[in-house]
């Protein structure tokens, strides 16, 4: 049976459905920077998707090696020179030991059926003092907009989201130390029209939960809302520091 994500049509729709303005995106990928602990020349982007960050990253971060590890590497839209991009898996990173400075797991955590095998994984890929950046919503912040028009996906996601506790109680486990949390939020659409148009392609995979009624009465009520305000997304941020770094010193 093919995958979803294997089938390069829903792949163009997930990318179109989930690209940001360019301003959006370098923001993002300056403040991921901000949060590694020392100089960044090698990063890795597990559970790349399109390769949109590991792309984003490659063009604004001073790296010299960009590294994208996708299940399905039919998913890739952002191939540039620059970044390689290797098909693999959380829990068996098909990478080098100790070779990356920064690893960034974005909307990827609570696809993971193993969270403690797959941060055994970042200790073993990443150099002493290395980085894990973990871009998601957790169970008890799900604030998403998409909820508003669609209130079952909340329902859906607080059963298959983590929560905060539990994703930083596995990755301090496999011997990471947790640095700093926040949340950062971007524009992602100039208005809830142009927000519209992409949720009307289904580029989530949550939206596969639901009834082609449920789905086309939320794209109703979106209708009627007819906001003209910038429509943001906001994420909770998380980032650990590998152990055994004795001459590296903690960002706190």
């Amino acid at each position: 049976m093919t995958r979803a994500h294997d089938d390069e049509r829903l792949a163009d729709v997930y990318q179109a459905g989930n690209e940001m303005p360019e301003r959006s995106l370098e923001a993002w990928v300056r403040f991921i920077g901000s949060l590694a602990n020392g100089p960044v020349t090698s990063v890795l982007d597990v559970g790349a998707g399109t390769g949109m960050f590991c792309a984003a990253m490659a063009r604004w971060l001073p790296v010299s090696t960009a590294v994208g590890v996708e299940p399905s590497l039919a998913m890739v839209r952002c191939a540039v020179p620059g970044v390689h991009y290797v098909a693999g898996t959380a829990e068996q990173l098909p990478v080098a030991s100790r070779a990356f400075d920064l690893a960034l797991l974005s909307r990827v955590v609570h696809h993971l059926p193993d969270r403690r095998a797959a941060a055994a994984e970042l200790v073993r890929v990443l150099r002493p003092g290395g980085t894990v950046v973990v871009r998601t919503t957790f169970r008890e912040r799900l604030d998403a907009l998409v909820y508003d028009y669609w209130p079952r996906l909340r329902e859906i996601d607080s059963r298959r989201f983590p929560s905060r506790d539990e994703v930083v109680a596995d990755l301090t486990a496999a011997g990471l130390s947790l640095t700093r949390e926040t949340s950062f939020a971007q524009p992602v659409a100039a208005d809830l029209r142009e927000y519209r148009a992409r949720m009307a392609t289904a580029p989530l995979s949550k939206f596969a939960h639901l009834s082609p009624a449920e789905f086309a009465d939320g794209l109703a009520r979106m209708d009627r809302a007819g906001s003209r305000q910038p429509v943001e997304e906001r994420y909770d941020v998380v980032a650990f520091t590998r152990r055994g770094m004795e001459h590296a010193s903690a960002r706190t």
